[in-house]
C-alpha cells in the first residue's frame, strides 16, 4: 500500500498520457541492465549499504555527511569501507549509457521485433527514453544527479540504424 501523498505508476501514466505502463516498466528494468553493464554486479557490501539507505530514506549525500560526522553504526561503516568507500556506492549511469543499455536490453528481449515493440508504445527516438526517465524522476520513481538533463537523451542514436542495422545474415560455407 502506498504512503499518503505517494504517487503510483498508474497516476504517472495518466499524467503524462503518452506512453503505456509497459514502457515505464521496460525503462526501469532496462536501467538495472544498464547499471550492471556499466558498473558490474553489486557487491554484498554495496547491497547492505543500499538497503540501509532505503530503510532510512537517505540519499548518498546524506550518507556522506553522516559518515563524515561519525554518526553511523559500526556495521554500516564497515560495509561502506568494504564497498570501497562512498564514491563506489554511486552507480549512476549517464543518459547516453542508459539509452545504449535500453537498446541492448530491448534487443535481448525482443530481437528483431525490438523497434516494433517500442514503436507500439510511441517510443520512436532516444529522447522518448528521456521523457520517460524524467517523468519517473518527477514522480520520485528515479533519482538524478544535479548535472543530468533531459537533453542527455537527445539524438543518442538513430532507431532505424541501432535496431535494424545491427542484424546481419551470415552464410556459412
Amino acid at each position: 500500500m502506498n504512503e499518503p501523498g505517494e504517487k503510483t505508476l498508474q497516476q504517472l501514466v495518466s499524467h503524462v498520457g503518452r506512453y503505456p505502463e509497459s514502457a515505464y516498466h521496460f525503462v526501469r528494468e532496462g536501467l538495472s541492465y544498464a547499471v550492471q553493464r556499466v558498473h558490474g554486479p553489486e557487491s554484498p557490501a554495496q547491497i547492505t549499504v543500499m538497503r540501509y539507505l532505503l530503510r532510512n530514506g537517505l540519499d548518498l549525500a546524506e550518507l556522506r555527511e553522516l559518515f563524515a560526522n561519525g554518526s553511523l553504526s559500526a556495521p554500516v561503516v564497515a560495509a561502506i569501507n568494504e564497498a570501497g568507500g562512498i564514491d563506489r556506492l554511486n552507480r549512476h549511469v549517464s543518459g547516453q549509457d542508459l539509452c545504449w543499455g535500453l537498446r541492448d536490453y530491448a534487443l535481448q528481449r525482443w530481437g528483431r521485433l525490438a523497434r516494433s515493440v517500442l514503436a507500439a508504445w510511441d517510443v520512436l527516438e532516444t529522447f522518448d527514453f528521456g521523457r520517460i526517465v524524467f517523468a519517473m524522476i518527477d514522480f520520485d520513481f528515479m533519482q538524478k544527479q544535479p548535472s543530468d538533463t533531459i537533453d542527455d537523451f537527445r539524438d543518442v542514436f538513430d532507431f532505424a540504424e541501432a535496431f535494424d542495422g545491427c542484424y546481419q545474415i551470415s552464410f556459412e560455407s
